[in-house]
């Protein structure tokens, strides 16, 4: 192991398939993103570092999927990882997926990388193309509430990039964890609270105001999705403003008072 990193020698030593493992370690400890019984699944998984480090952390309750292209060794040390071999933009992979998670998935993550040419301008858009997959397949296996990681190369669009993922989650966070290479140009975004709202903060209605809550707020329901208004009373209809959107219910303010 002479001449290899630090991380590298620790993959070696603690019986990960990667290096790569030690940064999906350090990206869920940041933002809690997998927890005890979760199911994860994990897009362009080969060699398996990150199945690994996922099936500990949801321990023997819970379900890791891994998919990939290529043939994933099975992990014999971890029974809680299934592995579909497949093109992720593929339906039948996808209902695949789906069978295999029963509906249900927590998080989904994505470590996957272009084949270098060595011309960055072009490694990064293939790196953009790839992060984009793996942010519109998880809007479809996410439930409510659901976390998405994802690796990009810095570079053009990746700050639209992180607008798109912005409107779909709770908040976003971009960072580099400690075990990215000194000279990698890689970025993980980490999107929180997949929301599934009919409502988007700084959208503009009309409701309804069908209850009143514990602290006197207005509360409207918009396709089943509760929106809490302040200063409304039962059986008013009112113009308002979407100013928050949590997973489960959301906050807006009246327009139509002086």
């Amino acid at each position: 192991m002479t001449g290899k990193d630090h991380y590298y020698n620790k993959s070696k030593q603690e019986g990960y398939r990667s290096r790569a493992a030690y940064k999906l370690k350090q990206l869920a400890d940041l933002e809690n993103a997998i927890d005890q019984g979760d199911t994860v699944v994990d897009l362009g998984a080969a060699p398996g570092g990150w199945l690994q480090v996922a099936a500990e952390r949801v321990g023997p309750q819970g379900t890791v999927i891994g998919v990939d292209l290529q043939r994933i060794k099975p992990l014999e040390d971890h029974d809680n990882i299934e592995t579909v071999r497949g093109d992720m933009t593929e339906d039948r992979t996808r209902d695949r997926v789906t069978d295999t998670a029963d509906g249900v998935v927590d998080v989904v993550v994505s470590d996957m990388a272009p084949n270098m040419t060595g011309e960055y301008h072009l490694d990064q858009a293939r790196s953009l193309h790839l992060a984009r997959q793996a942010f519109e397949t998880s809007l479809e296996l996410l439930d409510t509430g659901g976390d998405f990681i994802v690796k990009v190369f810095e570079g053009p669009d990746v700050d639209a990039f992180r607008e798109d993922v912005e409107a779909e989650f709770q908040y976003v966070r971009a960072t580099s964890p400690k075990a990215s290479r000194k000279e990698s140009s890689e970025i993980y975004l980490i999107g929180k609270g997949r929301l599934t709202s009919p409502v988007r903060t700084g959208d503009e209605l009309e409701v309804e105001i069908v209850d009143v809550g514990e602290e006197g707020d207005g509360i409207a329901s918009v396709e089943g999705y509760r929106l809490f208004v302040p200063g409304a009373e039962e059986g008013q209809t009112v113009t308002v403003k979407v100013e928050d959107v949590k997973p489960n219910f959301g906050f807006a303010q009246r327009l139509d008072r002086d």
